[in-house]
């Protein structure tokens, strides 16, 4: 049982089922910040924003713009679950898992597509953002299962 203080307060880590647990909100704005990035990225690259694709070498934009329409989705699909996800977390929703899953698996074709097409010179950064899905899909399926996401 855990230890309280005078005012019935718990000292450890015990919590009321569905109460969400500090560190929920830390990795749900983290993740909301993380995926922001990554929605700002689509959607300028999209409206071809000059001052946004004016950083992309030509030829890499050139094989952007030449991407199969499943590539691009996959992208779509990729970016905006996490973020949707992330936005599902913040609102304790459930739904939260579902988007992640779509957004890892979509992201997994769509980098293996930009590898193949020589957009991506090393595999760091497409590993750290499916580390960070993962993680995220991880999480959301923990809080589900604890009663914080409903």
């Amino acid at each position: 049982m855990a230890e309280t203080l005078d005012e019935g307060i718990a000292l450890d880590d015990e919590r009321a089922p569905g109460v969400a647990p500090w560190h929920f909100w830390a990795i749900a704005a983290v993740g909301m910040v993380w995926n922001s990035f990554g929605a700002l990225d689509y959607t300028m690259t999209q409206l071809r924003n000059p001052a946004w694709i004016g950083q992309i070498d030509p030829a890499m934009l050139a094989t952007i713009e030449a991407a199969p329409i499943w590539a691009t989705a996959c992208w779509a699909l990729g970016v905006w679950g996490s973020f949707i996800g992330s936005l599902l977390m913040l609102m304790r929703n459930r739904h939260a898992v579902s988007a992640f899953a779509i957004s890892f698996v979509s992201a997994v074709i769509s980098f293996a597509w930009q590898y193949s097409a020589g957009l991506i010179s090393t595999p760091v950064l497409p590993l750290v953002i499916l580390a960070a899905v993962a993680f995220l899909w991880w999480y959301s399926a923990r809080m589900r299962g604890e009663g914080v996401l409903r």
